[in-house]
């Protein structure tokens, strides 16, 4: 990566993610990296396309932290807490905004869209991964439990640029913890719940 696409890059970054994708323009960009419009326009033909380099940057760095996060562990319980960890450190961390990317869908909620195109990748990807980290970990229904795992996620992520998030991110843990706990339970659709009560 040259230079000039990497302080691009590392501007539209801070900017897109404390600021807002729509309030930040191309001549903001421009000016916090030092750089010409045309050494922009090289790079980046349109502000779309700088836009999803910044969710793949994004999407990268988090992606190297939870392979960080799970190598080396004892157990695939312990991967999955490792994980949990990191998130929770992501939540505690100064000027942190929210997830970037359902702050990047809210303001392009139109499915065609690159830039939500490049969020449903990312959450695709993060799904099978703890889907994957569950199922190591001895859940019956990985999928399901998978799912959970990422709502608390969304959830903790919301409310940690909201409040002090030192509750958000135990809370956060303790939800994680009961989806180790509950793992080895086998799932029941609701509707069959309904009738065992019922019986």
């Amino acid at each position: 990566m040259s230079e000039a696409r990497a302080r691009l890059l590392a501007s539209a970054s801070r900017l897109f993610y404390s600021e807002g994708l729509h309030s930040v323009g191309i001549d903001r960009v421009i000016a916090d990296a030092g750089v010409t419009r045309a050494t922009l326009y090289r790079h980046f033909p349109s502000k779309d396309d700088l836009l999803v380099a910044y969710l793949t940057a994004a999407d990268q760095a988090i992606r190297a932290g939870i392979e960080t996060a799970r190598t080396g562990k004892a157990s695939g319980a312990d991967a999955v807490r490792a994980v949990a960890e990191s998130i929770a450190d992501g939540i505690r961390t100064p000027g942190f905004r929210g997830c970037a990317f359902l702050n990047a869908v809210a303001e392009y909620p139109d499915p065609a869209h690159p830039v939500h195109q490049a969020v449903l990748t990312h959450r695709q990807w993060f799904l099978e991964v703890v889907t994957e980290l569950l199922a190591h970990a001895g859940e019956t229904a990985p999928e399901p439990a998978a799912r959970h795992f990422v709502m608390l996620r969304d959830g903790a992520m919301a409310a940690g640029c909201l409040s002090d998030p030192a509750p958000v991110c135990e809370t956060f843990r303790l939800g994680v913890e009961g989806i180790l706990k509950y793992r080895d339970t086998p799932v029941v659709p609701p509707e069959k719940a309904g009738r065992a009560s019922q019986a």
